[in-house]
């Protein structure tokens, strides 16, 4: 108990960091729609945002062993807050995905250092308790950041400046914290083609949830607003996909234990098809058959990634794991990057419904691949414990790396 009380300046920086960047994305959304950006134009905006992840994971483990964990941590929100409070200085698609990207390396780079913090201070006796916590907080983060659109009015300097001001608030716990600034760990090597090689079944998973968190939690909004729903009911739609996937952690994860994980990503593939097709379907079915369409895709989709990080670790010796779990994110990233504009690109040219006809498409490819797979090789004996991997860093396998080291009986 005393330890996790030592974490709670970086949990509630994490909760503030979420409110702040989980915030941007769907205000964005709402704004570039009444500022009348194309939706080709918004869709750009949620891949700056990955973009800009993408850079801050493979540049934050650089810069933190040059300045220090707390200093890099500043630089980082710093950045975050000008592309906030830039917004309505500047009315222009293009300038705002330079200021999404900002908001990119924000969040990479300070989870980064948060993530490196917290390995430096865990033990094995205590990392499984400090994870579900981090965990916990992350995901209450996020889930509260898709509710507060509902209050931010959109394309207003006030909105803004609120999420600017939470934002520099992530920065009071972390650096005025007592706790003594660790060493900092090596930065893992990136070998993307690692993930392959371990397994293509797994790379495809986290490529098709990549597609579908992504997109969804990118263009989402405009799909909500093209059904009907106003938005404070957008913000419950965006928050009932967290809610889901937050919900199916436990279950799936003890499937995930039990059966061959191979098995399990394809049912939960079929499982999104169908929840993607039920969604389609249930925009005529008023505000509350969207809510709970949103919650099952979210039940669906979510833990995909997690269930094909864990049947690449079944392959991979444990000297692999930080540098698999940084591979993994990789191809995440990527996925994400297209995503949005992809998406938002279908949206325009045929509708709403076309987001979750891509969606269901990409999970069609996904089945048919692992079926494929299943035939190529058996499953491991040994299988790692089933862990529910966050998108939030390259250096997140270095928390993770015991508990997954750890056999099923």
């Amino acid at each position: 108990m005393r330890l996790l009380i030592s974490f709670a300046a970086l949990f509630l920086s994490v909760l503030l960091l979420q409110l702040s960047s989980g915030g941007v994305g769907p205000l964005d959304a709402l704004s570039g729609l009444k500022l009348e950006f194309s939706k080709k134009e918004i869709g750009l905006l949620g891949s700056a945002h990955f973009l800009g992840f993408f850079i801050g994971c493979w540049w934050a483990p650089r810069l933190m062993g040059s300045v220090g964990h707390s200093r890099a941590f500043a630089a980082f929100t710093a950045a975050g807050a000008i592309g906030l409070m830039s917004h309505m200085l500047i009315i222009d698609p293009y300038a705002w995905a330079l200021m999404r990207v900002a908001s990119g390396i924000c969040v990479a780079g300070c989870y980064t250092v948060i993530e490196a913090w917290l390995q430096a201070k865990v033990t094995n006796q205590t990392r499984g308790r400090t994870m579900g916590v981090y965990r916990v907080v992350d995901m209450t983060g996020s889930m509260a950041a898709q509710l507060i659109i509902g209050v931010l009015e959109p394309a207003s300097y006030v909105s803004y400046n609120l999420l600017a001001i939470v934002c520099c608030a992530a920065l009071l716990p972390l650096t005025l914290t007592t706790v003594r600034q660790p060493e900092t760990p090596a930065s893992p090597r990136l070998r993307p083609r690692l993930a392959y090689d371990r397994s293509p079944l797994a790379a495809a998973g986290v490529l098709a949830a990549a597609l579908s968190s992504a997109s969804f939690r990118m263009v989402g909004p405009v799909y909500g607003q093209e059904v009907g729903l106003s938005i404070d009911q957008i913000a419950y739609f965006m928050a009932s996909f967290v809610l889901g996937g937050a919900l199916a952690q436990y279950p799936v994860g003890w499937l995930a234990d039990k059966f061959d994980r191979r098995w399990v990503l394809i049912w939960l593939s079929i499982a999104a098809i169908a929840s993607s097709t039920i969604t389609i379907f249930a925009s005529g079915l008023g505000t509350t058959g969207v809510m709970l369409t949103a919650g099952l895709f979210g039940l669906t989709t979510f833990p995909i990634y997690s269930v094909a990080a864990s049947h690449a670790h079944d392959f991979a010796s444990d000297a692999e794991r930080v540098e698999l779990s940084a591979a993994l994110m990789f191809y995440f990233a990527l996925g994400a990057i297209a995503a949005p504009y992809f998406a938002s690109y279908l949206i325009d040219a045929f509708g709403p419904k076309a987001l979750f006809i891509m969606i269901a498409g990409a999970h069609v490819l996904l089945v048919a691949f692992g079926l494929t797979r299943m035939r190529v090789r058996p499953s491991p004996a040994d299988r790692t414990r089933y862990t529910y991997a966050p998108r939030t860093s390259f250096t997140i396998g270095r928390l993770m790396r015991r508990s997954r080291a750890n056999s099923q009986d």
